[in-house]
């Protein structure tokens, strides 16, 4: 049978990631730099219900673990549903290409991406804020996801706004055969260490033969101690003629971006 509508989740990095505060209530302030990744992709194809109006997901490719309702592919048909009560129920295949706990949204891409296009499939019923209080909802980078390009990330990594940055060339990313745990990412902060004073806005619109001295992510001192392949990996692609190399996110991916 064929599907319905197939898209491809992509993936993002963080170019720049400062921690620039905490709130009271436990969350960190940053600032950082999301940009989308074409080439690393996810495939998600959706189908008629197999019967039943309860949607079902069927994943290939990189093992996910957990339940299915555990996913945010079908976390975000619950919450569509909620906004849009005729929504009828999907199956989703997923053939899984971005590693979880890789710092690359993965997950949060295909929240995004199953939200347009359940919208697509309904007619656009609902308006891109009301998907933005859905994606919101569901993780603090979901909501980029909805329409991928150079967006300068503040609050919790929620506020966006576009940011206009030209890339100088490709994107190298290098995958790690293991999980960045999140949570333990951000309490093994360096705090003395954490860039609060940079304006990375304004860094990142400066030459990219400046990044390497002026945009930084304040994961990378304690996630490389405690992964040190990591920072060889780092120092592997500037030796490769990157002109900035970095951690994405918390990890585990690091990436190399090149002139050419």
């Amino acid at each position: 049978m064929e599907p319905l509508l197939t898209v491809y989740p992509v993936a993002k990095i963080n170019l720049g990631l400062h921690i620039v505060g905490k709130r009271t209530d436990g969350y960190h302030l940053l600032e950082t730099v999301f940009i989308p990744v074409p080439h690393l992709h996810d495939e998600l194809s959706i189908y008629p219900a197999k019967g039943g109006d309860t949607p079902t997901l069927h994943c290939t490719g990189i093992d996910l673990g957990g339940n299915e309702e555990d996913n945010l592919i079908i976390k975000a048909w619950y919450l569509f549903k909620e906004k849009y009560p005729n929504l009828p129920a999907y199956h989703f295949e997923l053939n899984k290409i971005i590693p979880a706990g890789a710092g690359l949204g993965g997950g949060s891409s295909d929240a995004a991406f199953v939200c347009n296009a359940l919208n697509a499939l309904q007619g656009n019923v609902l308006s891109i804020h009301t998907l933005k209080e859905i994606t919101s909802s569901l993780g603090a980078d979901v909501s980029f996801f909805l329409d991928p390009k150079p967006q300068f990330a503040t609050g919790i990594g929620n506020v966006l706004t576009e940011i206009p940055i030209v890339l100088p060339g490709r994107i190298k990313v290098v995958l790690s055969p293991f999980h960045s745990n999140t949570k333990e990412a951000y309490n093994n902060l360096r705090y003395d260490l954490c860039h609060t004073e940079v304006d990375l806005y304004q860094s990142v619109l400066m030459p990219s033969s400046t990044w390497k001295e002026n945009i930084f992510n304040d994961f990378e001192p304690s996630i490389f101690q405690k992964y040190p392949v990591l920072a060889q990996v780092k120092s592997d692609l500037y030796a490769e003629g990157a002109v900035y190399a970095s951690l994405s996110g918390s990890g585990s991916a690091v990436y190399g971006i090149f002139n050419a």
